[in-house]
């Protein structure tokens, strides 16, 4: 009797070069709209982000308002996407998540 072993998958390598985020600290970016008040924005910004008060949130709000998106956060992909899903729970309106660079 003699035995066939299943053709040997090859698995794919994982990206690390240009363009795949690897080792880049990620952008969470909010874009300006027409349903968000300031203070909403500052609200959401402050109970999501660490070290933001209200006040830094209505600063950061202004410059979204005024130059219509802003980065609020750079750092790890994983708390990265844990706050982009926050925010946009708070309904932000989010730009998509991105590596820097």
């Amino acid at each position: 009797m003699s035995t066939v072993a299943p053709p040997a998958r090859k698995q794919k390598p994982r990206r690390s070069g240009p363009g795949s985020g690897a080792g880049r600290p990620w952008l969470v970016i909010v874009r300006n709209d027409d349903h968000n008040t300031f203070d909403g924005v500052a609200f959401a910004l402050a109970r999501t982000l660490p070290g933001v008060s209200f006040d830094r949130g209505m600063e950061m709000a202004n410059r979204i308002h005024t130059t219509g998106k802003a980065i609020v956060w750079t750092g790890e992909r994983e708390r990265a996407e844990l706050y982009w899903e926050q925010l946009a729970g708070f309904g932000l309106t989010m730009a998509p998540l991105s590596p820097a660079g």
